[in-house]
């Protein structure tokens, strides 16, 4: 009998060849933010799976947070990612480009005009070797520094915000993907938003549940008048605390109620990202029921998924599809490698951010 993880799936109308997905990974490899050929034959080696999802690809300058990351907001980087798309489908995968806003994760020297990163509101990231942008150094070297302090939005600049995503949306499309995935997970911009320690506007996108809300779905339906609701995922991180994000009481109850209001939404699906080897506590299965109850839609869940976890969770109907991240760095044939339970090579951390071919298109598949 086939395993569930490699059965065909409709994810609203693109046909996927399995439910196994690449989730999104930043790997820094993109100088001047272009996707060129290295980033086509990434892709196209992991194509396998049954859904891309591409590394965080900024929607603007502002956006940034890390150095060489494809953008998506110039012509010259639409052209750079229809290699990437093209080489992807024609080895008869799908890819959605995962739209992305850092927020408060910047660096003044990568924000226009060398000014501040701008939040939700002003509190600043704690100083921690976990907490860093990347960054060309003094010396003109790349490696890690705390993130600028940053200023809040004001609130007549949060429609430009919106206005980013959906140029990004349209760029996106013509780049040739199928869809693309709203970031709004791992303490970044619409998390930040989120939060209600790291959002203490007093404005109608600050103080309730429903106003620190708004910037995700406002953002959702602006792209959905663009490209179509059934192009957009979005991700979410509930129980996050990834880059000094506080823990608060309500997040249950924040997620629960994204979950009903996506729900009404017609998009391709939810993923969720679990961050509990980064401290954060486990999305448990009993939250995974209610989430997956409440939303109705298709749900997909990353963070350390085993092939055992991921294929009961399928079976059981938990989620829809399991997303694997860092396997799929060393294991371009992991669909293959998960479908004969064949050990899976272990990624060199030293080269997962910068450089050339090392460590990006050298890993050999399973003999």
């Amino acid at each position: 009998m086939t395993s569930p993880l490699l059965h065909p799936y409709d994810l609203a109308g693109t046909p996927l060849r399995n439910r196994i997905a690449m989730a999104p990974m930043t790997r820094a490899r993109n100088p001047g933010a272009v996707a060129n050929e290295l980033t086509a034959q990434y892709y196209r080696q992991r194509a396998s799976a049954g859904l891309i999802i591409s590394e965080g690809t900024p929607v603007s300058a502002q956006g940034q947070g890390y150095i060489d990351v494809p953008g998506i907001w110039s012509a010259e980087q639409v052209a750079g990612w229809k290699l990437v798309t093209d080489a992807v489908h024609a080895a008869q995968g799908a890819i959605f480009a995962q739209l992305w806003h850092v927020g408060r994760m910047s660096h003044s020297s990568l924000q226009p005009d060398g000014g501040q990163p701008v939040s939700a509101g002003t509190r600043p990231v704690a100083s921690d070797p976990k907490n860093t942008s990347f960054v060309y150094l003094d010396d003109g070297s790349r490696g890690h520094a705390d993130p600028t302090p940053p200023r809040a939005l004001r609130t007549d600049e949060v429609p430009g915000i919106v206005s980013d995503f959906v140029r990004g949306a349209g760029n996106a499309i013509a780049a040739g993907f199928d869809g693309i995935e709203l970031h709004a997970a791992n303490g970044y911009l619409f998390e930040q938003f989120l939060n209600p320690v790291t959002n203490d506007r007093q404005d109608l996108y600050g103080g309730s549940l429903r106003n620190r809300a708004r910037l995700i779905l406002d953002t959702v339906d602006a792209m959905a008048q663009r490209i179509g609701a059934q192009r957009i995922g979005v991700r979410l991180a509930p129980n996050s605390q990834t880059f000094d994000m506080p823990a608060y009481a309500e997040n249950e109850a924040t997620y629960l109620y994204l979950a009903e209001e996506l729900g009404k939404r017609g998009l391709a699906y939810v993923h969720l990202n679990d961050n509990y080897l980064r401290g954060a506590p486990v999305i448990g299965e009993a939250f995974l029921k209610t989430f997956k109850q409440t939303y109705g839609g298709t749900v997909i869940l990353a963070g350390g998924l085993t092939r055992e976890r991921a294929l009961r969770l399928v079976e059981d109907g938990i989620i829809d599809l399991a997303a694997f991240g860092q396997p799929f760095i060393a294991n371009p044939d992991l669909v293959e490698r998960l479908q004969r339970d064949v050990p899976l090579a272990m990624p060199d951390r030293s080269t997962y951010y910068g450089g050339g071919v090392e460590g990006y298109l050298d890993y050999p598949l399973a003999q």
